[in-house]
């Protein structure tokens, strides 16, 4: 790992470096949610094919059936065609395997939402100044290796998925939270809305002239 103990530690130097760790952080964000539709369009076709077997295999039966015990050809070829169709099928769904696809997208997916997090976190670092520069630089290599890692073992995304995933998180707004949102899920003393309440009352109550020992204002 390469060591940063030359780097001035001053504010133009941690804002060029969060600069930096902003654009990544923001590619991963992208990167997770693109792989996450990926899966779940993924899951969509499969699920379709599957129902399409169902449907195929049925109406193969029901042809032979009627080959069966019907002297007409209109049975034999729709059985015949049917189970064409059918074999077409299988062969498409055993050269694409859309179930394994579905599980490396989402294998991706939750390695890079863990990625995410500690970018977010190395942000927070730098914003709170509590890290010498070298140590946040040599975190930002470590995350750029294990990012690389993740890239390299994953699946292909599509550009409908890159779509979905700009759709979700710029109109949807799938990782915004107000703060009244996040309050829902927290005890009350961690709610911030409660906080901003006394904050708000203790600047009042300073403002606020104070009464007299008998009771009226001065």
């Amino acid at each position: 790992m390469e060591l940063h103990s030359q780097t001035d530690d001053t504010p133009q130097s941690r804002s060029i470096l969060e600069g930096q760790l902003r654009e990544a952080y923001g590619r991963v964000v992208y990167s997770h949610k693109t792989h996450e539709k990926c899966a779940d369009i993924l899951l969509f076709r499969l699920e379709a094919i599957r129902t399409s077997q169902i449907i195929l295999s049925a109406l193969t039966t029901a042809g032979f059936i009627g080959t069966a015990f019907a002297k007409g050809q209109a049975s034999t070829i729709l059985g015949l065609i049917v189970s064409t169709a059918l074999l077409a099928l299988n062969a498409f769904t055993k050269d694409n395997d859309y179930g394994a696809l579905v599980q490396k997208h989402r294998k991706t997916g939750n390695d890079l939402w863990l990625i995410r997090e500690r970018f977010c976190s190395l942000l927070v670092n730098i914003a709170m100044k509590e890290k010498p520069l070298e140590i946040l630089q040599t975190q930002r290599d470590e995350l750029i290796e294990q990012l690389h890692a993740v890239y390299n073992a994953a699946p292909s995304t599509t550009s409908k998925a890159y779509k979905k995933a700009q759709e979700a998180l710029q109109k949807n707004e799938d990782m915004t939270f107000s703060d009244a949102e996040i309050d829902a899920f927290l005890p009350k003393e961690l709610k911030r809305s409660s906080r901003v309440r006394e904050v708000l009352n203790r600047e009042v109550e300073a403002i606020l002239p104070k009464e007299s020992p008998s009771g009226r204002k001065p």
